[in-house]
């Protein structure tokens, strides 16, 4: 089972040696699964510990001015290095003592002291210290006297374009789903457990399961054509999703997720849904009433039901 730490301080986490893997890791895209699975290989060919340093918030979520989208929550990243088989994460509090701290001391009293590393893999852009002022260069300097060699994971490119976090935030962000899914590896999905809501989509023929996002900042808005999981079931339900502030009718000041199931009976408060976002159908918009926006309803779920191969026809059932 694997690990989870928090802090700087503590005990070694690895006696034995580990192979390390550092970085933000948000989304878990291609270029992390494949960074994560030569830690796995290099680990086990050395006898040592597979972990993973990575951060929470994010680092340049800290230092913006704005909220930053996620890509996954941290609930998600952690399951994804459960599935890349690390056996021990550090997941460090970024806050401003962390900040703070120089890049050499981040290596000594992190990457040393803390996790035993034996092999430090990174990515080729990989900034960590005060000011980001630590570089890969520093770790090859500083490695031999700390017993460590340095790896930098080759690109990993997907039409010609390196695949990164950024890529796929700007994609998402312009409604491209289909160029996302080969750079995730996966479709892209937010979870979440079905809170109880005020039943105005019930009213409106159009009953919809409510997932808060508890201040996360999600990198689409809008309506969308999904299919969704539930309790962890491989077995993807069709539907239709807004994603946004609901500015009609009782609106709100945190985004939420709402998910219509088509053709679904039965009570989902309190399970875990899964949405795969596969097409954006428009913006969220304010109506000059409640019967204009009924009327969007039935066309979006019409949209909906076209998008994912099904009959239009029965759209509002």
């Amino acid at each position: 089972m694997m690990k989870l730490s928090r802090d700087v301080a503590g005990p070694c986490l690895a006696p034995r040696g580990s192979v390390v893997a550092v970085g933000a890791f948000d989304g878990l895209h291609r270029g992390h699964q494949a960074l994560l699975a030569q830690v796995g290989l290099r680990a086990e060919a050395l006898g040592c510990t597979p972990l993973v340093v990575s951060f929470e918030p994010l680092p340049r979520a800290f230092f913006s001015p704005t909220p930053m989208p996620r890509l996954s929550s941290v609930r998600e990243k952690l399951r994804g290095f459960a599935a890349a088989r690390m056996a021990q994460v550090l997941l460090l509090r970024f806050n401003a003592e962390l900040s703070h701290m120089p890049a050499q001391d981040f290596v000594q009293r992190v990457l040393h002291e803390r996790v035993g590393a034996r092999e430090i893999w990174v990515g080729s852009d990989f900034r960590y210290g005060h000011k980001r002022q630590g570089d890969v260069a520093l770790l090859e300097r500083m490695g031999p006297s700390l017993a460590f060699a340095t790896w930098v994971m080759p690109t990993v490119l997907v039409g010609g374009t390196r695949v990164s976090a950024s890529r796929v935030r700007a994609l998402l962000a312009a409604g491209e789903f289909a160029g996302v899914e080969p750079l995730l590896g996966h479709p892209f999905s937010i979870e979440g457990r079905v809170g109880r809501g005020r039943r105005l989509g019930r009213e409106l023929g159009y009953p919809t399961a409510n997932i808060p996002l508890h201040g996360r900042v999600s990198p689409v808005q809008g309506i969308f054509a999904v299919r969704v999981g539930l309790d962890e079931n491989d077995c993807l339900w069709p539907g239709v999703a807004s994603l946004g502030l609901r500015p009609t009718v009782n609106a709100l000041s945190e985004p939420l997720l709402e998910v219509h199931l088509f053709d679904f009976d039965g009570d989902l408060y309190g399970r875990r849904m899964c949405v795969e976002f596969v097409a954006k159908l428009r913006d969220e918009i304010r109506f000059d009433g409640v019967e204009p926006m009924r009327e969007q309803m039935a066309l979006d779920a019409r949209m909906a039901r076209e998008v994912l191969g099904m009959n239009p026809s029965l759209a509002g059932a």
